[in-house]
């Protein structure tokens, strides 16, 4: 992964959650449209709306979004959105990591024993009962 820092070219916005870098056409990252995007799909937000935030039309969205397919090299949103964050173009932000971390029962929640949900029922072929003097016992 490269250092996206360092570079000159390189910008980054915060979108949804997620920290998108972006660039020129000819640097090797992707438009700020396409990061935009990019963050909306990863935040788990549909095409339509990601339009709606952006202020366009659907049919808009899907062009970015299948050109940003086409330089992912890849078919889907998941898969995008994986490779995305494999070249460092996005990231999640830390402020929900150290909002985490900083949870004193995140342990007692990781291992919490398994509830029972059925209670064991046994059922008996011979009907006795012996407090009303049944004449089967």
């Amino acid at each position: 992964m490269q250092n996206l820092k360092s570079e000159p070219y390189a910008e980054f916005i915060s979108l949804s959650g997620w920290c998108c870098y972006y660039g020129s056409r000819n640097s090797g990252l992707p438009t700020r449209v396409q990061a935009q995007v990019a963050a909306g799909l990863a935040a788990g937000l549909t095409q339509k709306e990601i339009a709606k935030i952006r202020g366009v039309s659907p049919a808009s969205i899907r062009t970015v979004a299948e050109a940003l397919y086409w330089h992912l090299g890849t078919y889907k949103a998941a898969g995008a959105v994986a490779e995305a964050m494999r070249r460092g173009w996005i990231a999640p932000l830390l402020i929900a990591l150290l909002v985490s971390g900083i949870n004193a029962d995140t342990e007692a929640m990781r291992n919490r024993p398994p509830a029972r949900t059925r209670q064991q029922v046994s059922a008996s072929r011979n009907v006795s009962r012996r407090d009303v003097g049944s004449v089967y016992s």
